[in-house]
């Protein structure tokens, strides 16, 4: 367990602290940063929790050697870079970073840290991969199913419409700027005058977007890779399968129960996506179940950790530690993989508390096994018996006494 320190206040410890191996730098340190600082620790990595506040549920975790504030990039980008470069400095290893959102991947790789070692592509392959417009153009060109989508370029709004039917989504090429200007990275339109409003306040941004079908989605059948690709390439990447088989809200809510699911042409889709972006790094290949065409398409590739980071390790491919092996020269070795399962509480209990009519998928030696950390098969985003601060972290933040600043 680590206090949340002031930026000087943590350089004064980095400074008279000795590590026996680089750090790594975990960035934010909400739950994604917890589930990538526990998988690193388990191999003795030490782990430096950087954030904006310290209200997340990293610092608290034993997992973390150090907790402390760097500027927010998005706010000050030369201050961040001034930040981090100062931990770097302070250091006698030079640290591993690992980004858990997307403003903080676009930070490392924009501000290029001096002393600081980055286990992912760089910032023209990431908007690449990022941009739903480009990634689309790609799975198409690989014969990779998308849902149907419009570019608005080459396409009037009533065209759209005509071939797309209504209701229908807007997406934006890059989530980032839209999700500021509207708060929200898609919405659906019911209207030919609601569309029309939607481009036009997206012209004036100067934001690309899309449209696209309202996929006729099966609840439960929504499947990623989660993969580690190294910078040689898919031939030895290391990956799993999960199938978010509950959500909340249901719909377009977070994964709260997440299952891995042998779904080989969902890795092979998704790499060829990867292998033809060049992009290598942790990332996320997000597919739906089109139940109409009877298909998986592809939905987002997400060039990060994301919040059930930890169920790829729990199965066996420890995807942080794949990454950071490979940034310092050290061995690592995935164990054989097994069935597991990641369930963030918080949000199922919400989901069964609200929605008497849903049934409890996970039955009682699931329960047990989670609750007991027992058998280490079923595992929690944020409790853990064995590490029980950044839970109370958390109930602080269900029961309002703290609060923190995104939902991963």
């Amino acid at each position: 367990m680590s206090d949340f320190l002031t930026h000087e206040e943590l350089l004064d410890e980095l400074h008279d602290h000795e590590f026996d191996r680089p750090p790594a730098l975990v960035s934010n340190a909400h739950i994604t940063g917890l589930g990538v600082a526990r998988a690193l620790s388990a191999h003795g990595v030490p782990v430096i929790a950087l954030d904006r506040v310290g209200d997340g549920a990293a610092p608290p975790s034993d997992a973390v050697d150090f907790a402390g504030e760097v500027t927010f990039p998005l706010d000050d980008l030369e201050g961040f870079r001034d930040d981090v470069e100062a931990v770097a400095e302070a250091l006698d290893h030079e640290p591993v970073a690992f980004a858990c959102m997307d403003e903080w991947v676009h930070a490392y790789a924009d501000a290029e840290p001096e002393g600081v070692r980055l286990p992912f592509a760089d910032r023209d392959v990431i908007d690449a991969v990022l941009n739903k417009s480009s990634l689309y153009r790609i799975a198409d060109e690989l014969g990779v199913p998308y849902p149907e989508t419009r570019w608005l370029d080459e396409t009037s709004v009533e065209d759209a419409v005509a071939d797309l039917g209504l209701p229908l989504v807007v997406k934006p090429a890059l989530k980032r700027e839209f999700e500021e200007e509207v708060g929200t990275n898609v919405l659906e339109v019911a209207s030919e005058e609601e569309f029309r409003d939607v481009v036009e306040m997206a012209d004036e941004a100067g934001i690309e977007v899309l449209a696209q079908e309202k996929v006729p989605v099966e609840r439960g059948e929504d499947h990623s890779l989660a993969s580690y690709v190294p910078e040689s390439g898919v031939d030895d990447a290391l990956g799993v399968v999960g199938n978010a088989r509950v959500r909340y809200p249901q719909g377009y809510g977070t994964s709260c129960v997440v299952e891995t699911a042998e779904r080989p042409e969902i890795e092979e889709r998704a790499l060829d996506v990867i292998a033809e972006t060049d992009y290598y790094g942790i990332s996320e290949a997000e597919f739906v179940y089109d139940g109409e065409r009877e298909e998986f398409v592809l939905l987002d590739v997400n060039t990060r950790p994301w919040k059930w980071i930890g169920l790829p390790v729990a199965a066996g491919a420890n995807l942080p530690m794949a990454a950071y092996a490979d940034a310092t020269g050290v061995d690592y070795e995935s164990r054989e993989q097994t069935e597991a399962r990641w369930v963030s509480l918080a949000d199922y209990g919400s989901l069964l508390a609200e929605t008497p009519s849903f049934r409890d998928v996970l039955g009682r030696e699931a329960w047990l096994d989670l609750l007991s950390g027992a058998g280490r098969t079923n595992v929690a985003a944020v409790f853990d018996p064995d590490d029980p601060e950044p839970a109370y972290q958390m109930l602080r933040k269900e029961l309002g006494t703290s609060t923190y600043y995104c939902s991963c």
